[in-house]
């Protein structure tokens, strides 16, 4: 390993010494133009995305990877010796003995398994909200709309409590806000608060709050200079696909605002790994794909380098797939006429080699051993060549519960997220205004005159105004005095947080 270099694998020539063994390299000038590692469940993907991951760390880089089956939890705990991973070292020229864990820290959504990751309801944004709840057109209108009256109003969405407290306030007001917003129908506030109780249910709830994540947190390194791996459990939160996509996209977004341009450095700022990444695009509306694709081109000049784990290219769309200068393509299985369509749409993703026929390495391919084309130092893809990946010196394998705990408690972030706060937002805001105006009631009720006058003919609709529809009107005749007063959602707002 170089310090322009990690190494990734070795392709042999003769099958027999380390000598006439050719490394594989990527080049981390160019690991932030992304990259792909794909193939058929046990082909070896997860001990691809463990040997990077640590191979990142060593060379200072900081890593955000996830752990959707648990078992690269190991990655903290140094390996041990095995017949078969020692020979591939040998042949690398590689010591057998230098077993060594990566520092690491642990994320949970549900803080169960590590520190917890929240994100409030306004920096998450109504588009991504509205993929979360599986929303139709109509009901992410409207869900656009509440944003925009908490936006006018200076009401801050941090928490669920916060966004059902909000739907509620517009969908009691429609009338009064339907010729400065749009129409609001009450039975789609009612879908949209469904749709909520049962994200609430699932679990999801934890995930909306402060303290929200600061992202220099996933950017640590030890006092050796090695690169922090920040894992997120994903066990669980991976069997809720909305909610695990929902995560995945807010913190690239959060990345792409928040983080300032740099160009190409020499080596990347932050490494992502994105397993199971076919969940962030299943039925995935167009507008979210292209926004998705824009974050994904331009994040590059950030630093960060997006690497998605999935079992074919073609899960992933054309204009993302595009972008994936370092590929790494494990065995695809080609029974059915399905299949083997999907293996020659990945070998066409690769630049030939004559030694041998793209397409048939693909089926041929043994456990460890990997397709492997990196970008070279002029930005163009390597011919592929046929690999066996460099084993890990991390465990391979999960870390036990007291292994993890351990490395939690020795967490530079051990206390920052474990407490949840709970500050004054739309909820309290508007519980508080809502009170306000019902005192007022109280204390100046409505004087009846005691002279006898003709009786006037019944209004049709309501005869006085409710104190809801008061407050209400008191609210909308503001808006016009706070215009252009908005709550900034940053740069984003034309990417993921608007349409």
């Amino acid at each position: 390993m170089s310090g322009n270099n990690i190494t990734v694998g070795y392709k042999n020539t003769t099958g027999n010494s380390a000598e006439e063994t050719s490394i594989i390299s990527l080049d981390l000038k160019r690991a932030n133009r992304h990259g792909l590692i794909a193939g058929a469940t046990g082909t070896g993907k997860t001990v691809t995305l463990q040997a990077l991951s640590e191979s990142f760390s060593a060379q200072g880089v900081p890593v955000f990877l996830c752990d959707v089956k648990g078992d690269v939890s190991g990655i903290s705990q140094p390996g041990k010796s095995h017949p078969k991973v020692n020979e591939r070292l040998e042949r690398l020229g590689l010591s057998t003995e230098a077993w060594q864990g990566c520092p690491t820290m642990f994320w949970d959504v549900y803080g169960r398994q590590g520190h917890p990751i929240r994100a409030t309801i306004s920096d998450l944004g109504p588009l991504l909200l509205a993929r979360l709840l599986k929303l139709n057109e109509t009901q992410e209108g409207i869900l656009n709309i509440a944003f925009a009256v908490a936006d006018d109003q200076g009401l801050l969405l941090l928490d669920l409590k916060d966004l059902r407290a909000m739907l509620h306030h517009v969908g009691e007001n429609a009338r009064d806000l339907r010729l400065l917003y749009g129409n609001v129908s009450t039975a789609s506030v009612g879908a949209i608060q469904r749709r909520l109780l049962i994200l609430e249910r699932s679990g999801a709830k934890q995930f909306f709050g402060e303290p929200m994540l600061d992202l220099s947190d996933f950017m640590r390194r030890d006092p050796e200079g090695r690169g922090y791996i920040n894992i997120l459990a994903a066990t669980k939160l991976y069997q809720e696909p909305a909610v695990y996509s929902a995560v995945l996209l807010w913190l690239l977004s959060e990345l792409f605002e928040n983080l300032p341009e740099i160009g190409d450095p020499d080596k990347p700022v932050l490494v992502l790994f994105f397993d199971e990444a076919h969940l962030m695009f299943r039925d995935a509306p167009r507008a979210l794909v292209e926004k998705v694709e824009r974050v994904v081109r331009l994040i590059r000049s950030k630093g960060v380098g997006v690497y998605f784990v999935t079992q074919s290219p073609a899960d992933l769309p054309d204009t993302v797939s595009a972008q994936l200068g370092n590929r790494f393509q494990h065995a695809l299985r080609a029974f059915t006429p399905r299949e083997q369509k999907a293996v020659q749409v990945a070998a066409r993703t690769f630049r030939a080699n004559p030694e041998f026929p793209v397409a048939t390495a693909i089926s041929e391919l043994g456990v460890g051993e990997a397709l492997v084309s990196t970008l070279n130092a002029k930005g163009a893809p390597s011919v592929v060549e046929r690999t066996f990946i460099k084993p890990p010196v991390s465990r391979i394998g999960p870390a036990t519960r007291a292994e993890r705990q351990s490395v939690m408690l020795d967490s530079p972030c051990q206390g920052v997220y474990e407490e949840t706060i709970d500050r004054a937002s739309a909820f309290e805001l508007l519980q508080s205004r809502a009170a306000e105006v019902a005192k007022e009631a109280e204390e100046h009720p409505p004087t009846r005159s005691r002279t006898l006058s003709k009786p006037k003919p019944k209004a049709r609709g309501r005869q006085r105004q409710g104190l809801v529809e008061a407050f209400a009107k008191s609210m909308v005749r503001s808006i016009g005095s706070r215009a252009g007063r908005s709550l900034a959602r940053g740069i984003l707002g034309s990417l993921f947080k608007g349409r």
